[in-house]
């Protein structure tokens, strides 16, 4: 039952959210193999203000064996 967060910038339209869930999807899917009932996405906004506090820090910097894509930038 994979569940999938991605956290983004606020202001993103609802469209390109709907569309990055659906891609998603599909690819958990495909690779995974599960069905998409088993699938879900969610997606947070969290203000670039807040992004070292809430995002950098706990679940880049202290969560390092979880990355598989690391970011290209520090903070």
């Amino acid at each position: 039952m994979p569940h999938v967060v991605v956290k983004v910038w606020p202001g993103k339209p609802e469209a390109q959210k709907r569309r990055l869930a659906e891609e998603i999807t599909e690819s958990v899917m495909r690779i995974l193999g599960y069905g998409e009932e088993s699938v879900s996405v969610g997606i947070e906004e969290v203000a670039a203000k807040d992004w070292k506090k809430q995002v950098y820090e706990p679940d880049i910097v202290r969560k390092p064996a979880t990355l598989y894509k690391k970011p290209g930038y520090q903070m």
